[in-house]
């Protein structure tokens, strides 16, 4: 079916209310959630839910958890964010780096004792919205990607996540693994019944794995092999990607003090929480230049790109965040894809929180 936003929003604010998580608390989760779905970044929206339905069943997220500052620096400062689910936490830290930045040109939050935050691209784009230049990076849960030259999973997908606001134009909004690919896309992929493209996922080996089942118990089930990083292979640079993931870790989580995967899960427990770290740093343009000067050669920049002759006249030169934005257009007229498999899901996880089905189709 391809159900409606509206629809898509009512059925996560209802689950998530009925487990227990405050009104506010929910209502922002389900928006950060439904923009994913809308985007086309399905790995990241309401299919999460299974996930978060597990995490609270194990006790490891309290989802009345409200963030809070921990450390108060002036332009900077360190939330913690209760073990609860990360949205909520995430926002709050944006919005605290975004009026910092009002006030002193620069504005950095880090974040610990979180979950996992949805798309790293919807904090980014709240700090567009406001006029500031964005950026963000968060630690993961998952050992998912296998460094160069290794054979075993160590770091996670570390997304990197920058967005720049425009005059004319719509932001310039840049949400990307460190990976190849995120870990649940390989899922999402395979819910579908979808190859898995080469150079996604390779074994202990180093080898691809390319069937939907085998990739996805080679990322969430083995201990070897992984994802590859951005790159996919060492004669294609693959270096960069697991230096730049490295980099979202330091600022993610070794920064305010949140969890590496390989040295917690030697002594995690079930129930214990996964104290995921996020970086949000907003910088005020008009700190650095007159007002609406950083604006307006950002357009100029974005003509010049558009612009560009296509080696395909049917695929021209996009710039970061234009594939989304039509997406989103296009999911919110038509309607947000959900296979048969998601929709069996969460009809299941809304029986068992006592809440109805309320997807509507488009």
């Amino acid at each position: 079916m391809r159900a409606t936003a509206d629809s898509v929003r009512a059925q996560i604010l209802a689950i998530l209310e009925a487990w227990g998580m405050p009104g506010d608390l929910a209502t922002e989760t389900a928006e950060v959630m439904v923009d994913t779905d809308l985007s086309g970044v399905d790995s990241h929206g309401i299919g999460m839910l299974a996930s978060y339905e597990a995490m609270r069943r194990a006790g490891q997220v309290k989802l009345n958890a409200r963030p809070r500052i921990e450390r108060d620096g002036g332009a900077v400062a360190l939330v913690d964010g209760g073990a609860g689910l990360g949205h909520p936490a995430a926002a709050y830290a944006m919005r605290m780096a975004i009026k910092r930045a009002k006030q002193h040109g620069v504005g950095a939050v880090a974040v610990r004792n979180s979950h996992h935050f949805g798309a790293a691209g919807w904090y980014v784009k709240l700090a567009a919205r406001e006029g500031c230049v964005g950026l963000v990076t968060s630690g993961t849960r998952t050992m998912a990607m296998v460094p160069t030259h290794g054979a075993m999973p160590v770091l996670g997908t570390n997304p990197i996540a920058f967005a720049a606001p425009g005059q004319r134009h719509p932001p310039v909004v840049l949400d990307m693994a460190t990976t190849t690919t995120a870990a649940n896309k390989v899922r999402s992929r395979a819910m579908r019944n979808k190859p898995i493209p080469e150079g996604w996922v390779v074994d202990g080996a180093g080898r691809p794995v390319t069937e939907g089942a085998a990739a996805v118990a080679q990322v969430f089930e083995r201990a070897e092999g992984g994802l590859s990083p951005v790159g996919g292979t060492p004669d294609m640079a693959s270096h960069k990607g697991y230096g730049l993931a490295l980099m979202a870790h330091i600022l993610g989580a070794t920064l305010s003090g949140a969890s590496f995967s390989p040295i917690r899960v030697k002594t995690q427990r079930l129930e214990d929480p996964d104290d995921i770290g996020h970086f949000m740093l907003a910088l005020n343009p008009a700190a650095f230049r007159p007002e609406g000067d950083f604006e307006q050669d950002l357009d100029q920049a974005v003509d010049v790109l558009r612009a560009t002759p296509a080696a395909d006249p049917a695929q021209p030169v996009l710039v970061p965040g234009d594939p989304e934005r039509a997406e989103h257009a296009a999911r919110l007229a038509g309607g947000i894809p959900i296979p048969a498999a998601l929709e069996a899901q969460i009809r299941a996880i809304g029986e068992r929180a006592g809440v109805p089905f309320l997807l509507i189709e488009a």
